[in-house]
């Protein structure tokens, strides 16, 4: 009886390993699988429309846009060109235009406002004012919107559009020399005007 009672525990205590060591079989499965999905390299992208982070840290190299320098209204008060970009963080036309605005910013960063504005941030309600960024949204990203010292829209970019059309607005709002006979950014000077005005 005791013979009995002994091999019987032990049988237990067998099939106790037994399970105990599937059960650690599959806690190292479960390990080594997660080990391997916290390895894989970063996925993400600028072709894709996955959301990854902010598109001007990760694809256009510039956190300092994030959040912007200015806001619109300030910049309105204090009659700043403004250059509003609308964005969204998982679209692959947003992520290429990044480096675009970024670009921009090394030109016009001092002289303007450059105040990329996510959709996804706006808060619906029927209308909006002029000192809202979401007034000036037409429903397409990117969007890029030049106001001028006075506020008047002087650009309206849907898409991704060419740096060169974005420099040519801004060269007219800052009253610079067109591309074609300065690629520095210059002023004209007085007496080019003045030239312009005597000559018949």
């Amino acid at each position: 009886m005791i013979l009995s009672g002994l091999s019987k525990n032990l049988l237990q205590f067998i099939q106790l390993l037994k399970i105990s060591w599937s059960r650690l079989a599959l806690f190292l499965l479960v390990l080594i699988a997660s080990f391997a999905i916290w390895t894989i390299p970063a996925s993400a992208t600028i072709n894709d429309d996955r959301y990854e982070g902010n598109v001007y840290v990760l694809f256009g190299g510039n956190g300092s846009l994030v959040p912007p320098r200015m806001d619109l209204p300030t910049s309105l008060k204090r009659e700043k060109p403004a250059i509003l970009v609308f964005y969204v963080d998982d679209s692959s036309d947003c992520k290429q235009f990044s480096g675009l605005v970024t670009r921009l910013q090394e030109f016009y960063g001092r002289a303007a406002s450059i105040i990329p504005v996510s959709v996804d941030s706006f808060i619906d309600q029927d209308k909006y004012s002029p000192d809202e960024p979401a007034y000036y949204y037409s429903g397409v990203v990117p969007e890029t919107v030049i106001l001028d010292q006075k506020g008047k829209v002087v650009y309206d970019g849907k898409g991704q559009v060419p740096y060169e059309e974005i420099d040519d607005v801004l060269r007219e709002v800052f009253d610079l020399l067109p591309r074609s006979e300065s690629e520095v950014l210059k002023r004209r000077s007085f007496n080019e005007f003045n030239s312009g005005m005597t000559q018949e």
